[in-house]
């Protein structure tokens, strides 16, 4: 069975979405888990209203974390609350791929939701990348991630600690312990909002600086860098990150 965990905070807006393209999906033999870190919004209702389970979450990391733990799936996919599974047949076509190339760790390239042609050349920029460093580095977005549950664990999930490109250090670990890879049959929208707030050239910036970070002072846990979590990128207040 496949769990989907996807960690939130007031995702209102986006989440319904997402929850549709679940629910279309032609196997239908999964699990979905909404990792809530307090939301303000109606997040958690809608969840529960498409039949998801709802856990106590926390930033991604620790949200992810604690979904995995309620998970009894043998595969998760961890998705972010902004993405859409494009074809009904993409739980189906995924899993046969990642079941028969006998992997532990997985990601989709990735394609934006926008018309802007930079927002393509940018992403397919960034799929690029993924296939070059594959072999020696690891890397796949935080909102796409296939991990077997006992690698998962193994690798003791996601490092909390971690600030940003925390998804890089979770699947550079796991490459480490079992066989990674980039699954063929679908890519995978996400919304562009974070680049409409921040800015394409800063955000490129970023995670520029970011990777040369982790390749050579190793993960970020300082606070370098500021990354947003939620739909408008705010954080929730200090009461409200559970288990920071």
């Amino acid at each position: 069975m496949l769990s989907i965990v996807i960690p939130t905070f007031n995702e209102e807006k986006y989440l319904p979405f997402l929850l549709r393209s679940i629910r279309a999906q032609t196997d239908r033999d999964c699990e979905i888990i909404v990792a809530d870190n307090h939301s303000t919004d109606r997040t958690r209702e809608i969840a529960s209203q498409f039949g998801a389970q709802v856990v106590e979450g926390g930033m991604p990391s620790g949200g992810r974390n604690r979904g995995a733990a309620a998970a009894k799936g043998d595969i998760i996919l961890f998705l972010d609350a902004d993405v859409i599974l494009p074809d009904p047949k993409f739980i189906e076509d995924t899993v046969i791929e990642f079941r028969k190339r006998n992997l532990g760790v997985a990601t989709c390239r990735v394609e934006p939701i926008s018309d802007r042609r930079v927002d393509h050349y940018l992403h397919e920029a960034f799929n690029y990348f993924m296939w070059v460093t594959s072999a020696v580095y690891p890397h796949a977005p935080g909102f796409c991630i296939f991990a077997r549950k006992d690698v998962h664990e193994r690798i003791g999930g996601f490092d909390e600690e971690v600030k940003l490109a925390e998804d890089h250090d979770y699947v550079d670990r796991a490459g480490r312990v079992t066989k990674f890879g980039i699954l063929k049959s679908h890519k995978i929208p996400v919304s562009v909002r974070r680049l409409d707030r921040d800015g394409r050239l800063k955000t490129a910036f970023k995670y520029a600086a970011a990777e040369l970070h982790l390749r050579t002072r190793g993960p970020i846990k300082s606070d370098l860098f500021h990354y947003g979590f939620g739909h408008d990128g705010s954080e929730p207040d200090e009461s409200q990150k559970v288990g920071e």
